[in-house]
């Protein structure tokens, strides 16, 4: 089937011989009407679009298996000068039935719903920051200087609306306030769904072991992966997420490494860099990792380095079953006790829990002590990588 927005063009090969060619309108009621005339028998080969997971929906219940197909192989594989619909889709057709389809993964109904979420939440995130600089923008314009503070807090907006602006613009300042204050109502409300799913899901209650990993993080991710077990390697999973960088080679020259690839998941992507950012904060392995790339590439290369050592953690995390090598459990349980107030759990005042450790002082700064120690032993693990030897001997 080669979709299009409204119809799709359906190609039938039956024993390698075209049999039939029809066009179906992708209307849902005339569509499912449509998939009650397929066999249980039957195999279906769609390319992935912005509607194939509604068209792999419909067709699943009424055939063997719906095969999605990735459009950017397909065309490498099957590249044709003379292209119609119906080219398209008998393409499809014989590739899948010669073994030569290039697949992606399907997600099943949970992953939908997560990946849904994610994209909202990120859609909102956006919108926020393109309102903030809009406010920006205009105090910029009249030669404000910068606020001294948090901007949009209760303090800052009282700020905003004394500013000696014209009326149209305090009017526009006025008004972008409030849609900020909108907004931030909706990403409150999404951050309380997402806060609740992390917390019920053991996977990312033990991702959220992981320094700079948080519910938002944990519940990326996982939207992302769906199952981790179709990654065989960490490097398959760094690959997936657009990590790994690019590499140019041809003949007798050597291999050159660029940029990283940015092919993967790019809200995946967006949330593994700033949990590296996060990550640098908290004393272990990671900060020193982050720490000895910034000195000899700079701070952004270090966060991208990290959130690719992130990757691979997260790998090892979901594949072995087991929590960080080096979590603090008392900062965790700490971690966790904010994502349940944020799912909106009720606080429990004179009751002590898990999460109290963190503030006694001796269990933190045994806990600091513990990873600060694997801290400096990663430190004189490279120094023994990167010593030279003066000169040989004799």
């Amino acid at each position: 089937m080669d979709i299009h927005r409204s119809f799709a063009q359906v190609a039938f090969l039956v024993d390698g011989q075209m049999t039939k060619e029809t066009r179906v309108d992708l209307a849902h009621d005339r569509f499912l009407k449509f998939a009650r005339t397929l066999e249980k028998t039957d195999e279906v080969v769609i390319e992935a679009t912005g509607n194939s997971m509604a068209v792999e929906r419909v067709l699943r219940p009424f055939v063997k298996r719906v095969a999605v197909a990735n459009p950017r192989l397909v065309r490498a594989i099957a590249f044709a000068r003379v292209k119609t619909d119906k080219i398209d889709a008998a393409i499809l057709a014989r590739l899948h039935a010669a073994g030569f389809l290039p697949e992606v993964w399907v997600p099943d109904d949970e992953t939908i719903r997560r990946r849904r979420t994610v994209t909202e939440r990120m859609g909102i995130v956006e919108h926020m920051v393109r309102t903030k600089s809009r406010i920006h923008a205009i105090l910029h314009g009249n030669l404000i200087p910068k606020y001294e503070g948090r901007l949009f807090t209760k303090a800052g907006r009282a700020w905003l609306a004394g500013l000696p602006l014209s009326p149209e613009e305090q009017a526009l300042v006025s008004r972008l306030v409030a849609e900020l204050e909108r907004v931030s109502a909706q990403l409150a409300e999404l951050d309380k769904g997402i806060a609740q799913q992390a917390l019920d899901d053991p996977q990312a209650r033990r991702l959220m072991t992981i320094p700079g990993v948080g519910t938002v993080v944990a519940l990326t991710v996982l939207a992302s992966i769906g199952t981790i077990a179709r990654f065989p390697t960490p490097e398959k999973l760094s690959s997936y997420f657009g990590l790994t960088p690019t590499t140019h080679q041809s003949g007798d020259h050597p291999a050159r490494h660029g940029h990283i690839s940015r092919q993967g998941n790019a809200a995946a992507r967006a949330m593994l860099v700033e949990a590296a950012w996060s990550a640098k904060m908290a004393p272990g392995p990671l900060r020193a990792f982050f720490n000895r790339v910034q000195k000899k590439a700079g701070a952004g290369a270090a966060a991208v380095a990290t959130a690719r050592k992130l990757t691979v953690l997260i790998w090892h995390v979901l594949t072995e079953g087991k929590d960080y090598a080096y979590a603090r459990p008392a900062f965790t349980a700490m971690k966790l006790r904010k994502a349940a107030l944020k799912a909106g759990a009720p606080r429990e005042y004179g009751k002590a829990g898990p999460s109290r450790d963190y503030w006694i002082k001796e269990i933190r700064q045994r806990e600091a002590e513990y990873v600060e120690r694997a801290e400096r032993a990663y430190e004189r693990m490279v120094d023994a990588w990167t010593d030279r030897p003066s000169g040989r001997a004799g």
